[in-house]
Formats: C-alpha cells, structure tokens, sequence
C-alpha cells in the first residue's frame, strides 16, 4: 500500500485527478486552451494598450504622424512580447504533460498491482463488476501502451489530443496582435473621431464573446464586464492626464 500512501484505490484516483486537473490548467488569463484562447487575450490587451496610449498621445498635442509612429514600435514590441508569452506557457504545459507521463509509465512499470488496483476502481465506478470487470481489466494490463493512455485520460483526467503545439498557440497570440492593430487603423481612417474606439468596443465585445462562447459560458456578462473594465480604465486616464495638464497650467499661471 505505499503506492497509495496510506489511502485507497478510490482515494489515490481522486487525488491523482487533482494533480492532473492542476498540470492541465491554462495561465492565458482565459482559460481557453489552444490558439483562440492566445489570440481573444491579445485582441484585448492590444485594444486596451493602443487606446490608452491613443488617449495620453492626443493629451500631449504630438502630430497624428508622430503618434502613428509611436503606436507602431509599440506594436511590434507588443506582438513580439505577446508572441514570446504564449509559446513559453505551451512549451511549460507539455513539460507538464510530459512529466505526468513519465511518472505514470514509471508506476506502471514498478507498480502493477497497485495500477491495477486502480483501473479496478476506475472500472467499478464506471458500473462494471464481476466477469466483465475481470475481464476488462486484464485486456487494458496487457498492453502497456494502452494501459498508460487510459491511466492518463482516467486517472489523471487529461485529454491528449488538446494539447496544440505551442507555435500554434503563439501564432494564435500574434494575429490577435497584428489584426488588432489594423482594425483600428481603419477605424480611425473611417471614423477619425470615435472611430478607434467604436472599432476598440467592438473588438474587445468580439473576443470576450467568442471566448465565452466557445467556453460554454454566458457570452453576454463576459462581455460587459470586459468592456466596463476597459471603458473604467481609459476614463480614469483620461481625466488623471485633464488632472495633470490642469495642474501645469496652474503653475504657469503661478510663476507668471
């Protein structure tokens, strides 16, 4: 029994379950694996992070030329940030993955009666008893390879097939950047006023919908929360930068 440390069958699967509920979490911000997820959290940040520097450069009087400039190196640093985060967090994820696996074929090896223990429990709770569980047991303990995808996918509760490479991922991160960008230079070229921030609203909408819906959640609460928090933060620039210049005109006026 050292295998389960003191605990049994059923206990060890709970805990095992845990451990792979824990080694599968995403760290997006989204919790949506793979690249949609990369590309809905850098759709937002970049809306967020273009808008507040659109509204700081705009306070600072800079030429449109100037500020297209800035926002532009921006951009490129910010995709190639954003680009670099999300292939490092997939890379992280399937060490993860590899490790558990490793350690599960490990147990596997040395283990067999405990594993075996295990995939009866499995088994039993999934309605089986009897023959049929005997039998089901011995066929799975045959094949090595077969036993180590169950144990995987039973045990530890993790689903191979949506571990997507982490290029892919990061490609994901990077269109969410670079399309980001351009909508809203087209919005400001069509709307010069308000344009980049309706189109700003709407990509922010786009992403946090698509990302709820493709998580099963309420597209909806997803949505306003996103864009009351975005619409909260460029306010509260807005009128600390009114707060600051006001404070400089002040003093002019105080020296003269």
């Amino acid at each position: 029994m050292s295998h389960f440390n003191g605990k049994s069958p059923l206990e060890h699967l709970i805990e095992a379950r845990r451990k792979g509920h824990l080694a599968s979490a995403e760290i997006h911000g989204t919790e949506l694996p793979g690249h949609y997820s990369a590309a809905a959290d850098a759709a937002k940040e970049t809306t967020i992070g273009l808008l507040l520097l659109w509204i700081l450069f705009q306070e600072t009087h800079l030429s449109i030329g100037y500020t297209y400039f800035i926002l532009l190196l921006f951009t490129c640093g910010f995709a190639i940030w954003k680009v670099g985060r999300s292939a490092l967090l997939g890379y992280s994820r399937i060490e993860r993955l590899h490790r558990l696996i490793e350690e599960e074929r490990w147990e596997i090896e040395h283990h067999r009666e405990q594993e075996r223990e295990e995939l009866k429990a499995l088994y039993q709770a999934k309605g089986f008893s009897g023959k049929l569980l005997d039998e089901v047991v011995s066929i799975l303990m045959a094949d090595d390879n077969r036993l180590l995808q169950v144990m995987l996918e039973e045990e530890l509760g993790l689903n191979l097939e949506s571990y997507e490479h982490p290029l892919k991922q990061a490609s994901g991160a990077f269109f969410g950047v670079i399309g980001t960008a351009l909508t809203l230079s087209l919005g400001f070229f069509f709307f010069p006023l308000i344009g980049i921030f309706l189109i700003g609203a709407l990509i922010i909408a786009l992403a946090s919908g698509s990302s709820a819906q493709l998580q099963k959640n309420r597209p909806l609460p997803s949505i306003i929360w996103d864009l009351g928090v975005a619409f909260l933060a460029l306010l509260v620039t807005y009128f600390l930068m009114q707060a600051i210049n006001w404070c400089a005109f002040c003093e002019t006026l105080h020296i003269r």
